[in-house]
């Protein structure tokens, strides 16, 4: 069965309001500061939502339901790391880089590294960010092609990837920063009604309620105790210190209004992560491992016991439950966590490449132009549109992005952080040995002693390269 007219026609009025939204801030964005960081006026409301709908979004909502598929309420846990890294950079981050920011104007994230050390370590930094923001916003249209595909059976996963890319990227390209904040707060909005008021209560309805889940699955799907502690510090080591290395992140640092702004914004944002979409998202996917055992799925070639990818569980089950009208509107609301998330990211690996890189090699003022900036903006995009078709885990693909960057960037943060005169060599050092050390290991796919994550071993090549070089710079220092 395909989607209803009237569900493609709200779905379409949807994406036609984003598209407006962008057109619209197009028309008022004057200079590279509106662009990258809205002119620095933003209020709490507006970054908070922004930063949750980012750092969810629908690679989260679609990978919250596969594991909610996998493991059941066990897989929340993943999700309260990111309270944690918002809370903590809160408190650590945000005192220490708003004010410099503010004073100097920054635009990107290796412009903070670029001040405590040098030039050539922001652009180092801003090449790791740049990758690993193309990885991640391919794992965010890879989520919303297989949202697609799931929903409308006639709808490849290839095409999808195209339809997705182009409209995230259009909307993202024209109206910069400001359409990003304020479209993820609409998105936001939208996906939260749409999971309280129509997905939750629904596909509890249809699957029989509590007895039911009971009655279908082991008991080890209800616990909260069913995460093996290798994997929550696997999540741990990922999602925390992403708070301290995401461009999307400090693009609304310095997109708020004042330091108390963002601090509150990281609070807004750190209980939205854990425990309202953490949960939500980890019961819709417990409902679609019901229905899937209980042979919803059967007439559209999944019977139970089959072979079903955990990701495509929670699409099929929303396209198996909703009714006309209902399904649109629950189709645009995964589709806003998605662009929410797509779009910030696109914007922060635009912002690395024409602020940290080109300007590094050519000099700001030829190319600090809004035209500029959105052809880099569409180029970028379409790099990650094509990397999305060759990627199949929409899950592994964020963390795989998250790991690269953090054990490349990490140390060089903690040790702007906490050292008065950090060493640039240093921060060189464990920004290579880090990056290349987890890239490495990644792609050859070494089994790790103790089923550690390769970020792991990334932050601790990171951590002994940065403390050797350290070392030998304080002891020339000392004897000059």
């Amino acid at each position: 069965m395909d989607i209803h007219i009237i569900d493609l026609l709200i779905f379409i009025v949807y994406l036609v309001i984003m598209l407006g939204v962008g057109v619209y801030f197009m028309k008022r964005n004057k200079s590279e500061e509106d662009y990258y960081v809205g002119g620095r006026g933003m209020s709490a409301g507006h970054i908070g939502l922004s930063v949750v709908a980012t750092d969810v979004g629908g690679g989260f909502s679609i990978g919250l339901g596969g594991l909610g598929f996998m493991m059941g309420l066990s897989g929340s846990w993943m999700l309260f790391t990111g309270l944690l890294g918002a809370w903590i950079s809160a408190v650590l981050l945000i005192p220490k880089v708003y004010p410099i920011a503010h004073k100097h104007k920054f635009l990107t994230f290796p412009q903070s590294l670029a001040f405590h050390y040098n030039a050539k370590v922001a652009l180092v930094a801003g090449i790791i960010s740049l990758v690993g923001y193309i990885g991640f916003t391919s794992s965010q249209i890879l989520a919303g092609a297989k949202l697609a595909s799931a929903t409308f059976p006639s709808v490849s996963i290839p095409d999808a990837i195209l339809i997705m890319g182009v409209i995230a990227i259009v909307y993202t390209a024209i109206g910069g920063i400001k359409a990003v904040i304020y479209t993820d707060t609409i998105q936001w909005i939208i996906l939260m009604a749409g999971l309280i008021g129509i997905g939750i209560p629904l596909g509890y309805n249809y699957i029989g309620g509590w007895q039911a889940i009971e009655n279908t699955l082991d008991s080890s799907f209800l616990s909260l105790t069913e995460v093996e502690p290798v994997q929550f510090f696997n999540w741990f080591i990922t999602i925390v210190p992403i708070w301290f290395v995401g461009m999307t992140l400090y693009q609304r640092i310095y997109a708020c209004r004042d330091e108390k702004t963002a601090k509150k914004a990281w609070r807004i944002a750190g209980l939205f992560e854990w425990p309202v979409m953490a949960f939500m998202g980890i019961a819709l996917g417990l409902f679609a491992r019901v229905g899937f055992e209980q042979g919803m799925f059967t007439d559209i070639g999944y019977a139970p016991g089959s072979d079903l990818d955990a990701e495509l569980g929670l699409p099929l089950f929303l396209r198996s439950i909703l009714p006309i009208g209902l399904m649109g509107l629950m189709l645009s609301a995964y589709f806003s966590a998605i662009m929410s998330t797509a779009d910030s990211c696109l914007m922060a690996a635009s912002g690395n490449f024409s602020t940290d890189i080109l300007a590094y090699f050519k000099g700001k003022k030829k190319y600090d132009t809004i035209k500029n900036s959105q052809f880099i903006t569409l180029i970028i995009g379409a790099i990650a549109v094509l990397l999305a078709t060759h990627m199949q885990n929409v899950l592994e693909l964020m963390l795989y992005s998250y790991a690269f960057m953090v054990s490349g960037l990490l140390v060089p943060v903690i040790g702007m952080l906490v050292l008065k005169k950090p060493s640039a060599m240093a921060a060189m050092a464990a920004m290579i040995c880090g990056g290349l050390t987890t890239l490495t290991l990644i792609l050859t796919q070494i089994e790790l002693w103790k089923g550690l994550d390769a970020n792991f071993f990334g932050i601790l090549a990171s951590v002994v390269a940065f403390a050797v070089v350290q070392s030998f710079t304080n002891k020339k220092r000392a004897t000059v």
